[in-house]
């Protein structure tokens, strides 16, 4: 039966207009942007309990409860860091609510425990991450984060000792730690926001022992809000990298390598490029991931010597797949291919001959973790829409593969069927699409859909097994996830055109992949879901607006909705190079054009909108989904419900406890299928 809905908490209308480029912009709920304003706590307040009042009352909750808690009560083990013959990683065991740092030794019998976030005296919500460890595998560096803030805290482990040493890194954002060589200190780049001098970018070493304030700086990069300073090192401990990214428009980088060994000062290799540029070590040989020349990226290596780019020697030359990451084993470097909706991955020498295929499943997607490791095994993580997650051990040598760890969950991966098809976007672009369904539902006829994309950042949705998704399918859901425009499924071309001046095109393929399915006969009007997150909230937003006609449901997490103003908040400037800013008259009309925000109208029957944020969102501020709520609110003239999830504690890095994990799945399963009319 259908849930009361009630009218939406009242908003007050507080109009700010601005001219843009002799265009009138006027925003009516500007003040939402205060997040700790008493007026704006007082809101979410109402909003909050608006939104749990129509969701506890969905029919059949319990049941979707009681199914996704067996799907997320499983153990997960995350790929291994191994040094010397310790492998460190993460465990969160059946209903353990947050994952915990654990050790295995080759030659022992069971895992040792570590590092227990419940120690911690911070409630369920702290997490804990593993950042770096000694190269004799005695000390290690854990990342303490709290509510799934991007921030964290620093703390070490003297592994041998069981002992947690006085040494810390206040709250702030790390950007690379290292440990010397004969594991006295560690260098870092740790920005603090309140710090004396937030915006100062340097790195710094640390003796252990020390007071903070005797910690010596050894590379300074320049005192402005928008430099970020990463930096790594060689597993000899010999070299230091400092990349500096500066965020204007192009964003640029320089690079700087400094012998450890010589007590050499920081020299100079890369001035002032705009190409992508991303250093690591191999065997003591500098290599990078790089743009320059190459769309679809290519891997060289770089002679100090020689820096200048017209002698940098090809390890892993461009070809017609992108490079979606790498991983340095040993002397070799292993690359990870986007291949359409899938994943490959490929094993090179140092001289640039390809040494092996690694046998990975297919259509999955394929994980590796960047680590400076003296090793000739490499880990990685596969996942696929009916396999979960598995770490997976590949002895380059010997070819040899094995199972290192996966995850047993309660379901039959043989009743899914999986189908990979193309469809034409508005402009006749071929776009690819994955859909996944129960064995047999085609022959049942059209049904309830969930579609959902990316569209940005060069990045590709790529089959992997999740929670959401298999209770959907399970229910008799056709899920289906479009390969867009503004991705990586073909190289740098499609990524360029979905972005910035292009991001319509991405729009445009999702809005296609709908009506598609339409035409096809794999759905039925009013039975298509859309959900995404962070730019796929963009994206379903952006659709949601531009045809509320086509769409019975929405789910956007962690979203950007005002497109006008995302570069003013937080690190969003960083992103300029993909969208464009407002200041920029030529942005300002493709921006304006589709910013979610500024294209809802009144009097328009919009779908049912479910908006989940929070205070800990560091990245898509979230005073887009406070305003967004606001404004489909005040305007929609349907009878469907517009939601905002909102938590204090919520933040865009999937650290959620495991209870609030069921509960959050829940509520956004529950919505999502009683707004399309299923029982469960």
């Amino acid at each position: 039966m259908p849930v009361t809905l009630n009218p939406p908490p009242p908003t007050p209308v507080e109009p700010v207009t601005e001219i843009l480029h002799g265009v009138s912009i006027t925003d009516p709920y500007r003040w939402l942007e205060d997040q700790n304003s008493p007026r704006t706590r007082k809101w979410l307040e109402e909003q909050g309990a608006y939104a749990r009042a129509y969701l506890d009352a969905i029919p059949g909750r319990d049941r979707i409860r009681e199914r996704v808690e067996e799907l997320l009560a499983v153990e997960l083990v995350s790929e291994p860091w191994k040094v010397g013959n310790r492998y460190f990683y993460l465990k969160r065991s059946p209903y353990q609510e947050q994952a915990v740092i654990m050790m295995r030794e080759e030659d022992s019998e069971g895992d040792t425990l570590l590092i227990d976030p419940a120690d911690k005296g911070e409630g369920n919500s702290t997490a804990v991450s593993i950042l770096s460890i000694s190269s004799e595998g005695n000390l290690l560096a854990y990342g303490v984060r709290h509510g799934g803030e991007d921030s964290q805290s620093i703390e070490f482990l003297d592994v041998d000792g069981k002992r947690v040493l006085p040494d810390r890194l206040s709250p702030g954002f790390n950007y690379g730690l290292v440990f010397s060589a004969d594991g006295q200190g560690f260098y870092y780049s740790h920005e603090v926001p309140t710090s004396s001098r937030p915006h100062y970018r340097a790195v710094y070493f640390h003796r252990f022992g020390a007071a903070p304030n005797e910690d010596r700086e050894i590379f300074f990069a320049g005192e402005r809000d928008n430099l970020r300073v990463s930096i790594g090192g060689s597993a000899s401990g010999m070299f230091m990298a400092y990349l500096v990214a500066e965020s204007k428009d192009p964003a640029t980088f320089r690079f700087y390598l400094q012998d450890l060994k010589l007590e050499k000062a920081p020299r100079s290799i890369l001035e002032g490029t705009d190409s992508i540029f991303l250093p690591s070590f191999a065997d003591n040989r500098l290599i990078a991931l790089s743009n320059w020349k190459s769309p679809n990226l290519r891997i060289v290596e770089i002679d100090p010597a020689h820096p200048a780019r017209d002698y940098w020697r090809d390890v892993v030359p461009e070809s017609f797949l992108r490079i979606k990451d790498f991983a340095v084993v040993g002397k070799f470097v292993c690359v990870n291919y986007a291949e359409q909706l899938s994943n490959r991955l490929h094993v090179f020498d140092l001289t640039g001959h390809q040494y092996a295929k690694v046998p990975c499943p297919l259509q999955g997607t394929i994980r590796l973790l960047r680590r400076p490791i003296e090793s000739d095994t490499l880990f990685y993580d596969f996942s696929s829409f009916d396999q979960p997650p598995t770490i997976f051990s590949y002895h380059i040598p010997s070819a040899e593969q094995r199972v290192w760890a996966q995850s047993s969950v309660m379901f039959e991966p043989s009743s899914f069927e999986i189908e990979h098809v193309r469809y034409k976007s508005i402009d006749g672009t071929q776009v690819p699409m994955f859909l996944v369904a129960r064995e047999g539902q085609r022959s049942i006829g059209p049904g309830p859909t969930f579609l959902t994309g990316y569209g940005g950042f060069g990045a590709s949705l790529t089959p992997q097994f999740n929670a959401y998704s298999t209770f959907l399918v399970e229910q008799g859901f056709l899920l289906a996830i479009a390969g867009l425009r503004g991705g990586g499924e073909f190289g740098e071309e499609w990524h360029s055109a979905g972005k910035r001046h292009n991001r319509q095109n991405a729009i445009d393929d999702f809005i296609a992949g709908a009506e598609w399915l339409l035409e096809n006969k794999y759905s039925v009007p009013d039975k298509i879901a859309i959900g995404g997150g962070s730019n796929g909230g963009l994206l379903v937003g952006a659709a949601l607006t531009q045809r509320p006609d086509l769409f019975r449901a929405v789910v956007c997490l962690g979203p950007l909705m005002d497109m006008l103003r995302y570069h003013l908040f937080d690190f969003a400037n960083m992103w300029v190079a993909e969208f464009g800013k407002s200041e920029m008259e030529a942005d300002f009309r493709h921006l304006l054009a589709y910013s979610p925000y500024h294209a809802v109208e009144e009097g328009v029957p919009y779908p049912a909108v479910l908006l989940v944020s929070g205070d800990a969102d560091t990245r898509c501020n979230p005073m887009h989904a406070r305003k967004m709520v606001a404004r489909l609110q005040a305007a929609t003239n349907s009878t469907r419900p517009i939601l905002l999830d909102y938590k204090p504690k919520w933040g865009h890095a999937p650290l959620q406890p495991f209870t609030q994990r069921i509960d959050a799945l829940t509520d956004r399963l529950a919505f999502i299928c009683h707004e399309l009319d299923m029982s469960i």
